[in-house]
């Protein structure tokens, strides 16, 4: 069975790669404007939805596995940072708080289709200006949902976090590898 994630993203990558032995990865091409109103769950579960709709299209016939995470700090959703002063300005609100990382997963075989969300919440220490200045400097926060990667130099911003670490990098893996024992042929 061709197996296919739906993201260019290394980390997704290589924590798929530890349940995973082969599989292709193809990055969907859509539009991830956040729409007036739209909540955080709703935002995360329609872009991992999109995502696997647009890469099914193109493999009808393969296992898709699709996800998007983003971070959320009272309804305000916090999507990758276009630039370093997007960046400082996530980073600054995050401060001190804490925040959801939203992790949604959508499995696609064919008609078959389930789809899970995995919500963490992260705490992170306050922040001087001193510290987002040298974590800025790293470029680490590019690429990344909330400005930050946890799995890297963000590890030093946080002082807590509480659910699923795999999730929090963008791929839950232990609820992942269960739900695909139904795919199994």
């Amino acid at each position: 069975m061709v197996v296919i994630l739906a993201s260019s993203s290394p980390r997704r990558k290589e924590l798929l790669a530890r349940i995973i032995p082969e599989f292709d990865c193809q990055a969907a091409d859509i539009d991830e404007s956040i729409r007036k109103g739209q909540t955080p769950i709703d935002y995360v579960q329609e872009m991992a939805e999109r995502k696997a709709f647009v890469i099914h299209q193109k493999n009808p016939n393969a296992l898709i596995i699709a996800c998007d995470t983003i971070v959320a700090l009272e309804h305000e959703i916090f999507g990758k940072p276009k630039d370093r002063k997007a960046a400082y300005t996530m980073l600054k609100k995050l401060s001190g708080c804490t925040h959801q990382v939203l992790t949604s997963v959508v499995i696609r075989k064919g008609s078959e289709k389930t789809s899970f969300l995995s919500t963490s919440e992260v705490t992170f220490f306050p922040l001087s200006e001193k510290e987002l200045v040298h974590y800025l400097a790293t470029d680490e926060y590019k690429d990344k949902a909330g400005a930050y990667g946890i799995q890297g130099a963000g590890a030093l911003l946080v002082k807590s976090i509480q659910g699923d670490y795999y999730s929090i990098m963008g791929l839950p893996i232990a609820q992942l590898s269960r739900k695909l024992t139904h795919y199994e042929s």
